[in-house]
């Protein structure tokens, strides 16, 4: 008799957990709003083609976080001096648009390529966007 009822109590007991864990699951509102931010690149590289000699010329990388939470990027760096970067300081919510900007000063005639690393809190960590083209006199 002990025994049968031990047993109807674990078999309750089991039950209770196992109904706990269904009702937690499904009390989430959706995947999506727990997954982390993600950027969603319009581009990633830009060839300017050819450019005057001293004249600096800017592209705009923009970007959605296709995530579900809010996108921060922590810093973005140049690959040189020569390029100067700015770019979305402020949280970028679940949806919203933000963007990097890429200066190159074109001092000097030549072929470039330059990159502008961008970190930031999403699952891959960093991008590495790229410019590129031709300094002519």
């Amino acid at each position: 008799m002990k025994r049968i009822i031990f047993s109807l109590a674990l078999i309750g007991l089991i039950a209770t957990v196992y109904a706990q864990q269904v009702v937690s699951l499904s009390g989430s509102t959706s995947a999506f709003a727990d997954s982390p931010p993600s950027f969603n690149w319009s581009q990633t590289t830009h060839d300017f083609g050819k450019i005057k000699l001293n004249t600096p010329v800017l592209h705009e990388f923009t970007f959605v976080n296709n995530g579900g939470s809010p996108l921060i990027i922590s810093s973005v760096q140049a690959s040189c001096g020569c390029t100067v970067t700015e770019y979305s300081k402020d949280v970028v919510p679940a949806g919203a648009e933000g963007f990097v900007k890429a200066t190159y000063n074109a001092a000097k005639p030549g072929v470039f390529t330059k990159t502008v690393t961008v970190n930031a809190n999403t699952e891959e960590g960093v991008v590495v966007l790229t410019i590129r083209g031709e300094v002519v006199e």
